[in-house]
C-alpha cells in the first residue's frame, strides 16, 4: 500500500505545492495563465487541475520507486532533484510538442522550480504519511 500512499502524496503535492507556487507567480505576474484551470480536458473531460494531480500521483510513485529507500538529505535531494528534472523534461519534450506549444528558455526554468517544488511537496506528504497519527 505505500504506492498508494506515493500517489496520494503526489495528487495532493500538486494541489499544495505545484499550483501553491503557480498561484504566487501569477499573482507576481510571472505566468499569464491563472492557477487551479477548471477547463475539461479530453477524453474525459475532468477539470485540467485534477489531470494535472492524476499525473502528479502517477509521478509520485515513480519517485517513490526510485527513492524509497533513501534517506536523510539523498531523500530530501533526491525528491526535489527527480521532482524537478523528470516531469519537467517529459513535458517539455513530450507534453508540449503534441500540444504544439512552445518550450521556451523561461518555461524550462519555471517548470524546474515549480517541479522541484513539488518533488519537496512529495517528500514532506510522504513523511507525514510514514509518522502515522500521533499517539498521544
Amino acid at each position: 500500500m505505500e504506492w498508494l500512499k506515493a500517489f496520494i502524496a503526489g495528487f495532493l503535492a500538486t494541489l499544495i505545492f505545484h499550483q501553491g507556487l503557480f498561484t504566487l507567480f501569477y499573482l507576481a505576474g510571472l505566468v499569464p495563465n491563472a492557477p487551479f484551470n477548471l477547463t475539461p480536458v479530453p477524453p474525459f473531460g475532468v477539470p485540467q487541475v485534477i489531470s494535472l494531480s492524476f499525473f502528479g500521483g502517477l509521478w509520485g510513485i515513480g519517485l517513490w520507486l526510485i527513492l524509497r529507500r533513501s534517506v536523510g538529505s539523498r531523500f530530501w535531494l533526491g525528491h526535489v532533484v527527480a521532482g524537478a528534472v523528470g516531469p519537467t523534461v517529459i513535458a517539455m519534450l513530450v507534453v508540449f510538442p503534441l500540444k504544439g506549444l512552445e518550450a521556451t528558455p523561461q518555461i524550462w526554468v519555471g517548470g524546474l522550480i515549480l517541479n522541484g517544488f513539488w518533488g519537496l511537496g512529495v517528500a514532506i506528504l510522504i513523511r507525514l504519511m510514514r509518522q502515522g497519527p500521533a499517539l498521544s
